[in-house]
């Protein structure tokens, strides 16, 4: 009888494993940062499932229920504050809906769209990380007493960050212009970002800040993505 009881209890989060038995679906283009938060469920024992847009999210939503929702505000096809605020209003609501991005000037945005938290890019912080999804999260699904608080930072492996400046190279090869330029020049500016690539960061934020003549800063950044994936390959 012990054995069957255990069969169908819930799970429930441990001190060293808080977030044990919640199901975490993130909403972000960047594999880089996706690679940095599934590191960050697994030490924390959440299961994670990743859509890389807004289309891929609805399509995760009419099949699976998460416990908590992660979503980038900028995405490839549109703004995620739309997905927070459509997740905010549905009955019945998703436990936790967070707001992510490398601009903290979205917090306001992301907040005011519905979110119970943000997350501001890099993420690198594992106890911050898990102090910001427990804080958004229903008390009944919390572990109670005390709790081991980590002091790892976690490091993606490069390789994503590799993947990430291809993707936006196959973009930029298709001559981009006008919201798909902005896309990738956003993009870029994010992953740089967090990766701590301050010269491709620099270059794309420059690129989203040009009005006209743009070739310059597009050239610019295609040179700065050869020269990255060329040292990749010699690695």
């Amino acid at each position: 009888m012990d054995d069957l009881k255990k069969m169908f209890d819930p799970i429930r989060p441990t001190a060293s494993r808080p977030l044990l038995g919640m199901t975490i679906l993130v909403v972000e283009d960047s594999r880089f940062t996706c690679e940095a938060l599934r590191l960050m469920c697994l030490r924390s024992g959440a299961r994670i499932r990743r859509a890389d847009n807004l289309s891929s999210a609805a399509r995760h939503l009419k099949v699976y229920r998460p416990s908590v929702v992660i979503i980038d505000i900028g995405l490839p096809d549109g703004s995620g504050a739309d997905l927070i605020e459509e997740l905010h209003v549905n009955t019945p609501r998703i436990a936790a809906i967070l707001g992510m991005s490398g601009d903290d000037r979205l917090r306001d945005i992301a907040t005011a769209a519905g979110a119970d938290g943000f997350l501001n890019k890099p993420i690198s912080n594992l106890a911050l990380f898990q102090e910001t999804v427990l804080a958004a999260t229903p008390s009944s699904d919390r572990q109670f007493g005390p709790r081991v608080i980590p002091q790892e930072v976690i490091e993606p492996d490069l390789s994503a960050y590799c993947d990430d400046i291809q993707h936006a190279l196959e973009l930029l090869r298709a001559q981009p212009d006008g919201a798909i330029l902005d896309y990738v020049a956003q993009f870029l500016s994010g992953v740089a970002h967090c990766a701590q690539d301050q010269e491709l960061a620099q270059a794309a934020t420059e690129l989203l800040a040009a009005n006209s003549g743009r070739q310059v800063q597009t050239a610019h950044i295609l040179s700065l993505i050869h020269a990255r994936m060329e040292t990749q390959m010699a690695i």
